[in-house]
């Protein structure tokens, strides 16, 4: 099975961004009820970010072409910075292991890219 279109995965990517993001705000008293609730919240915080990082790396590539790859700023920084707000808007614990787990994510997301392009 092959990677998908990069459109395919645009579309994909914001809906899913969409949707993490409606169940945090519609449970966020279900998130704060818990401390591992609350650690749950933070990493879907960190989902969010992935997944508006591959959004934007995909309206990238379709905008400029498949070369164009998204840097730290403002990609990186524009969707760290949502991610964080909106698990804030759950709790604040959440933005600490939202950012937490983005930083994790972020740096398998780098090397990842960086086998690729040994390969």
């Amino acid at each position: 099975m092959g990677a998908l279109k990069i459109e395919t995965s645009f579309l994909l990517s914001t809906m899913l961004s969409i949707l993490v993001f409606c169940i945090m705000q519609i449970q966020r008293q279900w998130f704060s009820s818990s401390q591992l609730h609350t650690i749950l919240g933070g990493y879907l915080g960190s989902l969010l970010f992935t997944l508006l990082l591959t959004a934007i790396g995909n309206v990238e590539s379709i905008v400029f072409g498949p070369r164009f790859h998204t840097k730290l700023f403002p990609e990186v920084v524009i969707c760290f910075g949502l991610a964080m707000i909106a698990s804030g808007m759950v709790h604040r614990v959440c933005t600490t292991t939202c950012c937490l787990f983005s930083l994790i994510a972020l740096y398998y997301i780098k090397v990842n890219e960086d086998l690729s392009v040994v390969l």
